[in-house]
């Protein structure tokens, strides 16, 4: 499966099958929170809460591909990430795209 950010794939012709999406709703450890707030005293990257968005990230764009697969698609194109928090200490992460296949 392909997966590109542009709304083209070179040297291919692309019939269009549909949009796609994937997404996950993470919530924050308690421990978690307790040590990375210590980090906000003293600055610095929030490298648990990294961790937990790329792999938000991951699980949703699996979920998007799985969406893809289903309508036999060949790639994904135009992906987008876009990220909200939901309720106190829980965000959501979605990708999603334009399903393709191409053309012979």
């Amino acid at each position: 499966m392909i997966l590109v950010n542009t709304d083209y794939i070179t040297g291919k012709t692309l019939e269009i099958l549909g949009i796609v999406k994937g997404s996950t709703i993470q919530s924050r450890n308690i421990g978690r929170d307790i040590t990375q707030g210590f980090k906000t005293l003293v600055g610095g990257e929030l490298k648990a809460y990294t961790e937990m968005m790329d792999d938000a990230r991951a699980l949703a764009t699996k979920r998007m591909v799985a969406e893809a697969e289903k309508l036999q698609a060949d790639a994904v194109i135009n992906i987008r990430y876009a990220s909200a928090a939901v309720m106190q200490g829980a965000a959501e992460v979605m990708v999603y795209g334009t399903a393709v296949k191409f053309s012979v």
